[in-house]
C-alpha cells in the first residue's frame, strides 16, 4: 500500500509543480489554489510512504515519478520541446526509480 501511495503522491507532485508554472508566480488564482491543494496532499502521502518505506527511497522515488510526469506533460502539451535526448533521459529516470522498487522489495 505504501507504493501505491507514493505513486499517487508523485502524480501530485507533477500536478503541483505544473500548477505552479501555470500559477505565473501566484497571480493566478485557479491555478495557485491547485498548487496549494496538490502540494499538501502530495506531502501527506509522502509524510505516509516513508512510515513503511525508507525516507531516502521514498523521496528519491517521489521525485522522479514527478520529474518524469511534468517534463512528459510539458513535451505532450507542447510547452517544451521534445527530442530524443530528453525522451531517453526521461526515460533513464524512469528506469532508476522501478530500480529502486525492485531493489527496496528484495
Amino acid at each position: 500500500m505504501a507504493w501505491v501511495t507514493l505513486l499517487l503522491a508523485g502524480v501530485l507532485e507533477a500536478v503541483w509543480a505544473t500548477a505552479l508554472g501555470k500559477s505565473h508566480g501566484f497571480t493566478r488564482l485557479a491555478p495557485s489554489l491547485i498548487f496549494v491543494v496538490a502540494l499538501v496532499l502530495s506531502m501527506l502521502g509522502l509524510a505516509h510512504a516513508t512510515r513503511t518505506l525508507p525516507a531516502s527511497t521514498a523521496y528519491a522515488v517521489w521525485v522522479g515519478i514527478g520529474a518524469s510526469l511534468t517534463v512528459a506533460y510539458a513535451m505532450i502539451t507542447g510547452s517544451e520541446s521534445a527530442s530524443a535526448l530528453k525522451i531517453a533521459f526521461v526515460a533513464g529516470i524512469v528506469v532508476c526509480v522501478t530500480g529502486l522498487h525492485l531493489v527496496s522489495q528484495s
